[in-house]
C-alpha cells in the first residue's frame, strides 16, 4: 500500500464508478423499475462511508495489515455490487 491518500482515492473511484454504472443502466432502461438500482446506489454509499471510517480510524495497532484488510474489503464489496448491477 503506497499511502492512505491512494487508498482513499481507490475507494472513491471504485464506488463512484459503480454508482455511475447504475445511473447509466437507469438511463438506458427508462421503462424498468428503479427500486433495485436505487438500492445498489444506497449500498455503495453506505460501503463508502464504512470504508472511509475504517481508513480514518486512529486506534490501529498494525496499520499495514489494517489497510490491506480495507483494500480487500473494497474489492469484495465492489465485486458484489458489480454482480448486482449485472443481474439488473
Amino acid at each position: 500500500m503506497a499511502n492512505v491518500r491512494n487508498l482513499k482515492k481507490d475507494i472513491n473511484y471504485v464506488l463512484g464508478d459503480i454508482i455511475e454504472a447504475v445511473y447509466i443502466w437507469e438511463y438506458a432502461n427508462t421503462d424498468k423499475d428503479t427500486k433495485k438500482s436505487e438500492a445498489i446506489i444506497d449500498e455503495a454509499i453506505s460501503a463508502f462511508d464504512e470504508l472511509i471510517e475504517k481508513v480514518n480510524a486512529k486506534d490501529v495497532e498494525n496499520q499495514k495489515a489494517h489497510f490491506k484488510g480495507i483494500a480487500k474489503d473494497l474489492e469484495a464489496k465492489g465485486t458484489a455490487l458489480i454482480e448486482k448491477i449485472n443481474k439488473l
